[in-house]
């Protein structure tokens, strides 16, 4: 879109916080950037040339605006729809895989030479693999300076720097301040008390956003032990690169506020990856709504209650055990279930907060090893759930944020008991294909019934190719037909 300068002037004059994330404005006079909401008088038309990414701003000698912060706008909506190598590597970048295993890494991930993940993110994004991380370490950075009393020098290697002098100079191109002014000018402004040892944040997204199935799924299903719903927020553990964490995640006046104890904050990156992913914070509900409302039958159901979002997950893997887990049985049952293996094989922690938080998810490692004899599930159900952990343990199946998603789908299908739901329930909430859709699901079948849609699942899904790309957020919308606790905030 940057490259339509009059639509991108529009927008900036009109202040339209839709394309925030989408495009960023550099002011020629002032060497500043800003997103396209910034509530500053726009600058004249010759004075304003358009980014990609704030990566590409900072690289042409940018600086980030003080007022509205550029850098925390949410991630464009493309990197999740689409499908192509650019949205994979942005996804395992903004996942902090360039941090963690480098550029070699990231071009293993996705299966291309680093030569060519180079000359595509340039020409898309107008900067590379390593320029895209820097920027991301940068926001980390201000993050951890405006909500901890860490050290700097500790700021600077939890952020992903390599040196204290790198962290400085980044800081100061980057804000044009220094990392104590930071710090001084957080302090000034008026924040709720943290919680000792949290991490506290906003988590900003594009309105609208209606919390009832987002987090009444969430609380819905939560595993005792690794989820709960608790004093108005959503509560789990997580497990990541360098430790565990915990998060609370509530939804505020535009914004969800969210709560981190994190055992080591080289972490906070990857956390704040996956709750913007749990959540799916990084959508554009008005595009969205407004192909699914040109539907006469969907009209209604968006109308009463726009900007659902898919409700996902902070780990791959967990949720395709959990999906198997969940086929054919109650959403109880399929708790039950899950809690089982949760205290038979989870690793245990602390709850910093003093709630029901125990354990961690257990990981295809700890699970490769469980005796299928113990578990309560039916004997074809077992070998489901046996041969994916194996598949997941040996690294033939990988469910994270850069898998192509179709090779994902093939290698699910040729399991054994794996039918369409599984396998489109996964890419759904998995994989975060918005495109999912569930044909076969007792609630939707349930809605099309109400709906007088089509009743059989090949007839529902050809009925369905008008919601494309978005079927899986005409799903959310179906599910509403039923009154499910998943479509409620908790009380």
């Amino acid at each position: 879109m940057y490259t339509d300068t009059e639509r991108c002037v529009r927008a900036v004059r009109s202040k339209d916080a839709r394309f925030d994330g989408w495009f960023f404005t550099a002011v020629l006079t002032t060497r500043i950037y800003c997103r396209p909401s910034c509530p500053v008088v726009p600058p004249k038309a010759e004075n304003m040339t358009f980014y990609p990414s704030a990566a590409a701003c900072q690289q042409a000698g940018f600086r980030a605006c003080k007022r509205c912060r550029p850098d925390t706008s949410p991630g464009s909506p493309q990197w999740d729809a689409r499908a192509d190598l650019v949205a994979r590597a942005m996804r395992l970048i903004q996942d902090g895989v360039v941090d963690r295993e480098g550029v070699a890494g990231l071009a293993d991930r996705l299966g291309y030479s680093a030569r060519q993940i180079e000359r595509q993110l340039h020409a898309e994004l107008g900067a590379g693999p390593l320029a895209l991380a820097r920027a991301q370490r940068a926001q980390t950075a201000r993050v951890l300076i405006e909500t901890t009393g860490l050290p700097m020098a500790d700021v600077a290697f939890a952020a992903g720097f390599s040196s204290v002098r790198t962290f400085n100079e980044t800081v100061r191109e980057v804000f044009a301040l220094t990392p104590g002014e930071l710090r001084d000018r957080a302090a000034r402004e008026t924040r709720p008390p943290a919680a000792p040892g949290a991490i506290t944040l906003r988590l900003p997204y594009r309105a609208p956003l209606n919390p009832s199935n987002l987090f009444g799924h969430l609380a819905a299903t939560a595993v005792p032990g690794v989820e709960e719903w608790r004093d108005g927020a959503y509560r789990r553990t997580l497990g990541l690169r360098h430790g565990h964490g915990t998060v609370a995640l509530a939804p505020g006046p535009g914004h969800i506020v969210c709560r981190l104890h994190l055992t080591d904050p080289r972490d906070l990156t990857l956390a704040i990856s996956r709750c913007r992913r749990l959540l799916d914070l990084d959508a554009d509900p008005v595009a969205v709504d407004e192909q699914l409302s040109a539907d006469p039958i969907l009209a209604p159901l968006v109308g009463a209650a726009p900007g659902r979002r898919v409700p996902r997950t902070v780990d791959g893997a967990e949720f395709a055990v959990r999906a198997v887990l969940g086929q054919q049985v109650s959403t109880a049952a399929a708790r039950t279930h899950a809690a089982r293996l949760v205290t038979a094989h989870g690793h245990p922690v602390d709850d910093p907060e003093g709630g029901g938080l125990t354990h961690l998810f257990p990981g295809p490692e700890q699970l490769a090893g469980l005796d299928p004899d113990q578990l309560a599930l039916p004997r074809s159900r077992r070998t489901t759930l046996t041969t994916l952990v194996t598949a997941l343990a040996d690294g033939s199946l990988r469910l994270d944020t850069g898998t192509d998603r179709e090779r994902a789908r093939a290698q699910l299908a040729a399991l054994p008991g794996f039918g369409p739901w599984t396998v489109d329930v996964i890419a759904m909430r998995a994989l975060g294909d918005p495109d999912a859709f569930l044909p076969t699901d007792l609630g939707i079948r349930r809605a099309a019934a109400h709906l007088g849609l089509p009743a059989t699942p090949a007839a529902l899904t050809a009925r369905a190719a008008a919601w494309r790309p978005w079927r899986a957020y005409a799903v959310q919308y179906l599910w509403t037909v039923d009154d499910h606790p998943i479509n409620h905030l908790p009380t």
